[in-house]
């Protein structure tokens, strides 16, 4: 398989799977647009691996596997000066389709793997960021539950705050890296309250509570209440749901600092990405107890909306 294939397998599982991360991805130019489908593509195949049907132990080491995958592809170096930031959207002929003779050998079968591995030659993606989704995947696997809400900011953090960093490595930064990765992680954090809050009941229904168990005690909410509607729970519950709102937004707040760090389509695709949660949030937050009747979700017009909005430089 040559990596013009390998790029629009990941461009076609991105398109297919990816809800509300398509809308921003498709803001950006070409380059940058495979580059980060090929991130969505491997970080979908750990969730998958996550979220699967097989025994625990099977999944441990499956993402083990995936794990030293990656991390072999990092081991390969940073790429070259040509492929810096500043010349990301404009990138050298190593990244465009035609240089697939020049790929490392990473299995004929695997056409994510072969687009990572184009992916790390040519954008400074930090492949470790992977090895923290995975760690929040095998806490998922296990049955982790949280007692505070910094016990939870590790799992997001991992979960989510890792997916940032690894874009920062495509949309490149102006001019603080760190700043920005630090804003990305807590941009990351905000997307998986909101997450939470949205998939309380199916979460629930596999075996996993996220809202940490201080918060439930301080309103009063009893965890089976979050299986299925309950007048009686839904008072405190509502509160709850409230109150990590507000926390979320908190967390927005931040991370919205970051877009004024990147070049316009790369704040497009980040804003658009953002409003679309943070919208979601809006909703969950003026009905609480419509996350317990089934998954809330914007319409695909809203989607498209927040997006137009987030390419004319307004954040939604």
């Amino acid at each position: 398989m040559d990596l013009t294939e390998a790029y629009r397998e990941c461009e076609r599982i991105t398109w297919s799977q990816a809800r509300n991360f398509a809308y921003g991805i498709r803001l950006l130019p070409p380059a940058k647009r495979r580059g980060l489908a090929a991130i969505y593509a491997f970080a979908r195949r750990i969730d998958d691996i996550g979220d699967g049907t097989m025994p625990a132990e099977q999944k441990v080491a499956d993402l083990g596997q995936a794990r030293r995958a990656v991390l072999d592809l990092g081991a390969a170096g940073p790429p070259s000066a040509a492929s810096t930031p500043s010349s990301a959207s404009t990138p050298s002929a190593a990244s465009t389709p035609s240089a697939a003779s020049t790929l490392p050998a990473s299995g004929p079968a695997d056409p994510v793997l072969i687009a990572l591995a184009a992916v790390q030659r040519d954008f400074p993606v930090p492949m470790e960021a992977f090895s923290e989704l995975i760690d929040g995947c095998v806490a998922d696997v296990r049955g982790t539950s949280y007692e505070t809400f910094d016990d939870l900011l590790w799992y997001c953090r991992c979960v989510a705050g890792s997916i940032g960093r690894l874009s920062l490595g495509i949309f490149g930064t102006r001019p603080n890296a760190r700043h920005a990765a630090e804003l990305a992680d807590s941009l990351g954090v905000a997307l998986q309250i909101t997450n939470i809050l949205r998939d309380i009941r199916e979460d629930y229904a596999s075996g996993r509570v996220y809202l940490p168990a201080e918060d439930l005690a301080k309103f009063e909410v009893d965890p089976a209440a979050l299986a299925a509607p309950d007048p009686s729970a839904m008072v405190g519950l509502a509160r709850l749901i409230e109150f990590e709102a507000e926390r979320a937004r908190d967390w927005y707040a931040t991370g919205l600092r970051l877009l004024p760090m990147l070049d316009r389509r790369s704040a497009a695709c980040t804003g658009a990405m953002a409003g679309i949660y943070r919208r979601l949030l809006e909703r969950i937050a003026a009905q609480p107890a419509a996350v317990l009747h089934g998954r809330m979700s914007l319409s695909g017009r809203e989607k498209a909306m927040v997006a137009v909005k987030a390419l004319a430089g307004r954040i939604p």
